[in-house]
């Protein structure tokens, strides 16, 4: 409870760079740390409770502007409830879209993996190729893949 940190302990703990903590606090994104009788900057266990938060939404990629503005509801006390209660779930919503696309993604890279974990997977991208080329062919476009040699028909022994 009467424990306080250092800026460099504090960047360990988050995996921050402390460079990264001076531009927080330069962004307004700090004002609840305060300094010690030295001089330094001497973070709570509270202060870690909010730089906690502020990598959350930073990691999640709300910007610097809106994290600030949500840092600013918290130090206005519970009247600001509801406006932080709007603030994270709109954030919320951009995140699931983001996690939506992400899946998406994810399915598209795993089909990859897993026709290249086919035991034909010369064949099957062979074929892709020859598809490809023919389709430009036929549309009078340009071969991007005059490159491509067929592996199978080169095999060495």
């Amino acid at each position: 409870m009467n424990k306080t940190y250092s800026i460099g302990e504090v960047a360990e703990i988050f995996h921050l760079s402390i460079s990264t903590l001076h531009y927080y606090d330069k962004k307004g994104l700090l004002p609840f740390v305060e300094k010690n009788d030295s001089g330094h900057r001497a973070f709570t266990e509270s202060d870690l409770q909010f730089i906690q938060t502020i990598c959350c939404l930073k990691d999640t990629d709300m910007p610097i502007k809106d994290i600030r503005k949500y840092i600013n509801y918290c130090m206005e006390g519970p009247s600001t409830i509801e406006k932080r209660k709007a603030l994270l779930l709109a954030h919320k919503s951009q995140v699931l879209a983001k996690q939506e696309k992400i899946i998406k993604s994810l399915e598209g890279i795993d089909q990859k993996i897993e026709h290249y974990s086919l035991k034909n997977a010369d064949s099957f991208i062979e074929e892709q190729l020859a598809y490809a080329m023919k389709e430009k062919r036929i549309n009078h476009l340009a071969n991007p893949f005059k490159k491509v040699s067929f592996s199978s028909k080169q095999k060495s022994p």
